[in-house]
């Protein structure tokens, strides 16, 4: 199984975080059988290719493909972080992680549909789709339902941020029991800001469908550009305020050193 050799290499252990699970709990085992299943549903084609034209017309598919699955991949290696750094098996946990286990079937065939779309559009095509039949129909009939598209996406995006933000406060609302330190406690925050950063993003994406309506949902798209800027920015903060608590740790414990020297 790919969490334990990840485990077992100490992937993902970065900074100062300990981790306080090396074992793979039920729920993570739970876990990893619905994201296999929703990478099974993003599969391009079930069904062998005959002839070199079907293989082409497969291979049309395996950028959106791509695309997906490394988006689910990505959520998929944060719920690994988390259980990892945390440990977590009470009862909210499970609730919330089931939330988003939920959330990510959901997710699947929009998310395909999308990106199968855009990159049609973005290599020269029409955004057309070959039916079983061998019909040609166009993928989108109007702009309104490019409107609608992009609302069933953004609500997928905030509702997948969504959870881990209250994965994340959870785990802070715990930071005695588990015994975070400064360090640990000021990644857990950052966690939540980030979350709720990609959350905000994808409000914004609405609030431009809510005034502009179906004439700016290539603009509420456009709204995504803007995360490796924010993301960015927030690292750029967020790092230079982890150093100077650095900082501050490393000369609380100089002090103490020299107070113990003296005495």
């Amino acid at each position: 199984m790919i969490r334990e050799k990840m485990i077992a290499h100490d992937v993902g252990q970065g900074g100062k975080f300990r981790w306080r699970s090396h074992e793979i709990s039920r729920i993570e085992g739970l876990s990893d059988a619905v994201f296999a299943f929703a990478v099974t549903l993003l599969v391009v084609s079930l069904e062998v290719p005959k002839t070199f034209n079907e293989l082409a017309e497969t291979m049309h598919g395996f950028g959106a493909f791509l695309v997906s699955f490394l988006l689910l991949f990505a959520v998929w290696f944060n719920q690994y972080k988390f259980f990892r750094r945390y440990g977590l098996k009470d009862t909210t946990t499970v609730l919330i992680n089931a939330a988003l286990l939920f959330v990510v079937l959901f997710y699947v065939y929009p998310l395909k549909f999308l990106f199968t779309f855009l990159i049609d559009r973005f290599t020269g095509g029409h955004g057309e789709a070959k039916l079983p039949n061998g019909d040609i129909v166009p993928m989108l009939e109007n702009q309104g339902q490019l409107a609608n598209l992009m609302v069933i996406f953004n609500l997928g995006y905030i509702a997948v941020f969504g959870v881990f933000v209250l994965l994340y406060w959870h785990a802070y609302r715990k930071r005695r029991e588990l015994q975070l330190n400064e360090f640990e406690q000021f990644d857990t925050r950052q966690s939540i800001v980030e979350s709720l950063l990609n959350c905000g993003i994808g409000g914004l994406s609405m609030l431009v469908l809510a005034v502009g309506g179906a004439a700016r949902a290539s603009l509420a798209g456009i709204v995504y550009m803007m995360t490796p800027v924010v993301m960015t920015v927030n690292g750029m903060t967020m790092g230079r305020r982890r150093r100077r608590l650095e900082d501050r740790v490393n000369q609380i414990g100089s002090g103490e050193s020299l107070a113990e020297v003296s005495e």
